[in-house]
This record gives structure tokens, sequence and C-alpha cells, in this order.
């Protein structure tokens, strides 16, 4: 059961936002505190899968020369070559996918002739290592946690079509991992927001 902090901050988020012609996503901005960004120890950067999902799958990216699957788009090592030369295909791909995967022999090709577009963005693919098609299965449900340069983590949390309960019961995990996960647990969490995309934000009385 979502936490009733949680849940009232997701109904001001959507208090604050009209109706739009398009699906909205909730968005969540965590400034962490006591925390510096400098130490390597510090560069968060996980793949964590939302409990009730995202509303809309994750979309990923294959780089195999011999799998084919209908749940993800897939490009071989000749495609690789061809995305190089196109600077704006390549943009356009790594604004729209969540998630890139690569088979272990492409991956070279990848880091050296994309990794230039993909890099800055935190969009290295990761290495396939088993089914694929439940690593893929996994990663539709998920979002990425990443600090870098700011002591921030930003992320989607779900779409306004989803409930109350669902979206906050992501944020809820997501505060729950992270409190686990940084060196001094809620102590390291300062003040968290969330808000549609087209609204404006609404504190969480973390």
């Amino acid at each position: 059961m979502a936490n009733e902090k949680t849940l009232e901050a997701v109904k001001a988020a959507r208090a604050n936002s009209k109706k739009r012609a398009f699906p909205q996503t909730f968005d969540i901005a965590i400034n962490l505190k006591l925390f510096d960004t400098k130490k390597p120890e510090n560069r968060l950067n996980e793949i964590f899968a939302l409990p009730n999902g995202r509303g809309k799958d994750a979309k990923i990216v294959i780089f195999s020369d011999t799998i084919k699957s209908d749940d993800a788009q897939v490009y071989s090592g000749a495609d690789i070559e061809r995305l190089a030369a196109s600077k704006r295909e390549l943009k356009n791909m790594t604004g729209d996918t969540d998630f890139f995967l690569a088979e272990p022999k492409l991956m070279i090709a990848v880091g050296k002739t994309l990794g230039r577009i993909l890099a800055p963005h935190g969009k290295m693919p990761t290495v396939l290592a088993g089914d694929y098609k439940q690593i893929a299965s996994g990663y539709k449900n998920s979002v990425r946690l990443k600090v870098k340069d700011a002591p921030v983590v930003q992320t989607m949390v779900g779409l306004e079509g989803m409930s109350d309960e669902q979206v906050a019961g992501n944020i809820d995990a997501i505060l729950s991992f992270l409190e686990k996960k940084l060196a001094k647990g809620k102590n390291n969490i300062g003040t968290v927001r969330l808000k549609l995309t087209m609204g404006k934000p609404a504190k969480l009385a973390y």
C-alpha cells in the first residue's frame, strides 16, 4: 500500500496540471544532500524495475547479427556503420530509445562508432548475456536511476493514465531502493518533487 504522503503528492501534481492532448508522464526529481558527485563511488547508474510498470513499455534497441525480435528494434553490424554516417538518425534514435542492448561481439563496434553520441546521454548498451527475450522483458518496465554531475536523480515514474496508487507505489519503491543504495541512506535524500510533463511541481513531504 502506498505511503499517504506520497499519494498526496501525486494528487497535488495532478491538480497542478491541465489536461493535454497527449499522455503526460509523472516525473520525479530527488535532490541529494551530503553527497559529493566528484567521488567515483557516488556515481549512480542503475536500471530499476518499477513494480507497477511505466504505463507504457520502455523502447528497446538491440544490436545483433543473430537476433530477430518483434518486441524490440534490432540493428545489425552493418546497420551500426550506417548509423555512424547518419548523425540525424543516430540522434533521433538515441532520444527515442530508453535502453540499448548489444551482443558481446558488437560492443566494440558500437563503442567505437556510436559511443560519441550514446555515452554522453548515459545510454551505452548493456551486454546481452543469456536469454535476450527474458532480459528485454525485464527492461520494459524499468527506468534508469542516474547521478552524474549534479546531485539529483530524475526519472519518470508512470503515465497520467495510471492510478494514484500505482504511481505512488513506484515512487515509494524508488525511494526505498535509494535509501539502501546510498551511503548515508535516508540522510542523503533531500527535497523530492513530482510533476506531470506540462504541470507545476508538487513537493513530497519525505
